[in-house]
């Protein structure tokens, strides 16, 4: 019985995680890590790590479904990459000064927030346009908002994802299919990161739901990932949208009655 209902919590666990990781390129651990901790009691700095374990797979498998598709720009991402990951550490240091439930909330909120701005005001930037920014300025931004990134993730917790999204479509002016594929690139790697030193730190997880999640979590960021290289931008956008609030509403939920 115990074993059946550790699949059925990892299954939603993971199709929540793998639509919001293959359509906007959210981070796992604000899906898996509450639904975890409410449902299957675990430790919360264990489920964070076996989100972020779930993260890699997924966030590989949908960046190269993206860069299959040409809507991935690798150059630029690796160099936000470099600043995400430098600053999340001065994020993290700061952070301990401020307490962790209101941090947490940051995030879920952000989640709604960005949600209905996808369905009220959706990106309809081309790749044309995109292409009408120089590279040096480009790469210059990308230095710039990865430090910014890096040191909100890191400040928060969680949530690198979505600001990472946030500021590709509304800042650097990239549309949305390319946004996405480069999140999802770039979080592959810091979730890599992040899942290595939580289990050396914290030790072995859980085997099984370890397992389980990874692969109802790469499963529906798979078929995400598909569905949305295939779609409009109007119909992403609104898709992305709706799921995003969901999601949001649902892991609020969690917060409020765990």
């Amino acid at each position: 019985m115990q074993l059946l209902i550790t699949i059925l919590v990892t299954f939603f666990a993971g199709m929540g995680a793998g639509l919001g990781t293959g359509f906007a390129g959210m981070s796992a651990a604000a899906v898996i890590s509450p639904v975890l901790i409410t449902f299957l009691g675990m430790d919360p700095y264990m489920a964070v790590g076996i989100a972020l374990a779930s993260d890699v797979l997924a966030s590989a498998v949908s960046a190269y479904t993206y860069g299959k598709n040409k809507n991935l720009d690798i150059r630029n991402g690796l160099i936000m990459m470099v600043s995400v990951l430098a600053f999340t550490v001065v994020g993290s240091y700061v952070s301990s000064l401020v307490p962790s439930r209101t941090m947490g909330s940051f995030s879920v909120f952000m989640t709604l927030l960005l949600g209905i701005k996808f369905i009220v005001r959706p990106v309809m930037t081309t790749k044309e346009a995109m292409q009408g920014v120089s590279a040096k300025k480009r790469a210059v931004q990308s230095i710039v908002c990865g430090l910014l990134i890096g040191f909100i993730c890191g400040f928060v917790g969680a949530g690198g994802g979505m600001m990472m999204l946030l500021i590709l479509t509304s800042v650097l002016g990239y549309e949305l299919k390319t946004a996405v594929g480069t999140s999802v690139f770039i979080m592959a790697f810091t979730a890599f990161t992040g899942s290595i030193s939580h289990f050396a730190i914290g030790g072995a997880p859980d085997w099984t739901v370890l397992i389980l999640c990874m692969v109802f979590t790469l499963l529906w960021a798979r078929i995400a990932a598909v569905f949305a290289n295939k779609a409009t931008p109007k119909t992403l956008n609104r898709a992305t949208g709706v799921i995003l609030v969901v999601l949001g509403i649902v892991v609020l939920g969690f917060r409020f009655f765990a």
